[in-house]
């Protein structure tokens, strides 16, 4: 069962409806959204039946009631029937504007990230990525500068005014992420990481959410739903390709999730064209494939000289191919109905 709330409920409103379902058996769980909050109820057939009949649409801040039959209660498209807008700091992502998060994969010094954060800029970026803390496959990779890092990429966002996203991969990590980042991002490794996504849905800052390696849509949105029982609904879903059996690409990028995101939840969903393909040359066209399938944004690689990069250069976009991208963003908007964001 979901309950809604109106926009004007107030502390005590929510306080009287949390304290009814708990006489009644149940668990609330407050989730608040950019622009409405919402009060999530968990409990067995009888609790939702008792509820049901104290007809909780009577209080006062409660705008409807509802039960939700998927799994995924919270996120579910059955909650809210349109696509929800995530602010990250003043940059909206949702089903009005195109958004690009770039930059560096990884902050490896001030210099570099300002390079990338300029890079970003031109080729239409609103929000700067960049890897302080870096899961690798191999143990012998780079592995980020982790809060030293942060700080970079806080000053560098500052600079070129800016919000800013960067990966939280341990729970312990997320309230100092939390204090340089605009927005935190869970990587694929970590999308059943049920701890840290808790943690993050705790800390008030909207999250990024990439999809498994090899995850169902279900499970995806499970995940998510646990960023939301923590009482945030500022989730960003992010397809960043999937493990399939062809070797000629990093990943195969599924664009069916980008509609089935939108038809099963009411969550934004962004493509990350650079993790899928792992090559530069394919950047651009999946940035385009994923656009016209509708996606809410795309968060690309960037990189001054790539060939020096510590991480992921042969897919970080420099030179022509980022001229291609500034091209796909400044004409896509228009074609799909939207707006691009702009600084």
């Amino acid at each position: 069962m979901v309950i809604v709330l109106s926009p004007g409920a107030d502390q005590d409103a929510i306080d009287e409806i949390v304290q009814v379902v708990e006489d009644a058996g149940g668990e609330a769980f407050i989730s608040k959204g950019v622009s409405r909050t919402i009060i999530g109820v968990v409990g067995n057939a009888g609790v939702l039946e008792a509820l049901e009949a104290k007809d909780l649409t009577q209080h006062s801040g409660v705008h409807e009631v509802f039960r939700i039959t998927t799994p995924y209660k919270l996120v579910s498209k059955e909650n809210h029937s349109h696509t929800s807008t995530v602010m990250v700091g003043d940059v909206p992502i949702g089903p009005s504007t195109v958004t690009l998060i770039a930059g560096p994969c990884a902050v490896e010094t001030p210099e570099q990230t300002l390079e990338g954060a300029r890079l970003a800029v031109t080729a239409g970026g609103t929000i700067l990525r960049g890897g302080a803390f870096k899961p690798r496959t191999s143990p012998y990779a780079f592995q980020g500068l982790g809060v030293e890092g942060l700080r970079i990429l806080q000053e560098v966002g500052r600079e070129v005014g800016m919000p800013v996203v960067t990966e939280v991969v341990d729970a312990a990590d997320v309230d100092v992420v939390a204090q340089h980042a605009d927005m935190l991002q869970i990587g694929t490794r970590n999308m059943q990481n049920f701890a840290l996504l808790q943690a993050a849905g705790s800390v008030g800052k909207p999250v990024l959410l990439k999809r498994g390696l090899t995850s169902t849509y279900d499970e995806w949105f499970m995940a998510a739903e646990y960023i939301a029982q923590r009482g945030n609904l500022n989730i960003v879903l992010c397809e960043r390709g999937i493990r399939t059996f062809e070797p000629s690409v990093r990943n195969t990028l599924d664009v069916t999730a980008v509609p089935v995101v939108h038809d099963m939840t009411h969550l934004p969903v962004i493509v990350d064209p650079s993790h899928a393909a792992g090559r530069r040359d394919l950047v651009v066209p999946l940035a385009r494939a994923g656009l016209a399938a509708g996606a809410d944004g795309l968060i690309v690689d960037v990189h001054a000289r790539p060939e020096e990069a510590l991480c992921d250069g042969p897919q970080a976009l420099f030179g022509d191919s980022l001229t291609e991208l500034s091209k796909v963003m400044a004409t896509f908007p228009a074609l799909l109905g939207r707006s691009q964001n702009q600084r």
